[in-house]
């Protein structure tokens, strides 16, 4: 958690804050009881320091927290997952990464189910090595090849969440400039279009194709990302991308807001059945 998403450690800190008011305990008589510093106490509750999940069990035995679903939760928001596979891999491109990019993949790599809108380039976890890399090299100006390589590394390694048990529910509406815009040249671009029919046949993906036909719509705006747990909904979290930052939604209006933005596309987007003949169809066309 001390690299997590600070969204996640708002949440931790104020619930964290709320049990130990309810058990009577002033800041200071919380840090005694645990053998640390006050102020590391309150910079965990105001979300400004990070926590280790063994630091949680701490405070939780001192507030006398027994309830094993809100420990539970508790222990997803310091970042704790059980699950193989999953640990916190992307910490060895500290040097590389930016620190909202690792909050990205943090949220990713604990969530549960993704649901996304792209309206300019296919999805990260469906991308093809080449597409990535051309893609990338577009996006980022100025790389020099061993910091591509590594950020391509990294594209490929958040595709396991597609591989691991049980793997993450993908839910894709893919806007039609998506499967037009040409990445790398036209035989990139078929191979990749390749890809995404390949993925729309596994269980736990969904895509849909939003074709220019449907006209506009509410996502012209932009693509955001909804991250779901299976914990508790209290964790879920809206990610908006810009140019140099991520905006992290959490309150509840925007969540339901941008969940009905997202059930109003699915609605106008073509089936998955017949998304999946669209992709095909514009491959064969590529």
């Amino acid at each position: 958690m001390q690299n997590g998403p600070a969204v996640r450690r708002r949440k931790l800190g104020a619930e964290l804050r709320a049990l130990r008011t309810g058990a009577g305990l002033t800041s200071g008589e919380a840090a005694r009881l645990v053998g640390w510093h006050q102020s590391k106490v309150s910079r965990i509750e105001t979300g400004t320091s990070g926590v280790k999940p063994a630091d949680v069990r701490l405070l939780l035995d001192a507030f006398g927290v027994r309830d094993s679903q809100l420990r539970e939760l508790l222990m997803v928001l310091a970042g704790f997952d059980e699950s193989a596979g999953r640990h916190h891999w992307w910490h060895a491109y500290r040097g590389v990464l930016p620190p909202t990019y690792r909050d990205f993949i943090s949220l990713e790599s604990q969530a549960s189910a993704m649901r996304t809108l792209e309206t300019s380039v296919v999805p990260g976890l469906l991308q093809t090595p080449e597409y990535a890399r051309a893609v990338t090299r577009a996006a980022v100006d100025g790389l020099d090849d061993e910091r591509l390589d590594a950020l391509v590394e990294v594209r490929l390694a958040r595709q396991d969440v597609l591989r691991s048990q049980p793997p993450l529910e993908l839910s894709a509406v893919l806007d039609e400039a998506v499967l037009r815009r040409e990445v790398g040249g036209p035989e990139i671009m078929t191979r990749q279009l390749e890809q995404l029919v390949e993925a729309a046949r596994l269980p736990h993906v969904r895509l849909q194709v939003l074709p220019f036909a449907a006209g506009a719509h509410v996502g012209v705006t932009g693509p955001f990302v909804i991250f779901s747990f299976s914990t508790t909904s209290d964790l879920d979290v809206v990610v908006l991308d810009h140019l140099t930052s991520s905006l992290y939604l959490e309150r509840g209006e925007d969540l339901q807001a941008y969940t009905e933005a997202f059930n109003a596309l699915q609605f106008h987007a073509l089936s998955p059945e017949d998304s999946l003949d669209y992709i095909a169809a514009t491959g064969d066309g590529a």
